[in-house]
């Protein structure tokens, strides 16, 4: 359930994240040196990059919650 809700966290920033930086691209092309503004191989290395750094960081929770007894975390609340 925690590394769901991570995932779907992550997805929906990485989906926003692409829509704003294609229309935003064209203010940016002066920055952009040997790069094409709508590079395929770039946004495909953003995205894999930023899911894996995002799934880590939604799984380490995910464990330390699946490793907790259920009784133990209903006591502390």
């Amino acid at each position: 359930m925690v590394l769901r809700r991570g995932l779907v966290l992550i997805g929906a920033g990485m989906g926003l994240g692409l829509l704003i930086s294609v229309a935003i691209v064209r203010y940016l092309r002066s920055f952009l040196f040997g790069v094409q503004p709508l590079d395929a191989a770039t946004y495909a290395a953003v995205v894999v990059l930023l899911l894996a750094l995002g799934t880590v960081a939604a799984w380490v929770p995910a464990q330390r919650a699946a490793s907790i007894e259920p009784s133990e975390a209903l006591r502390t609340e």
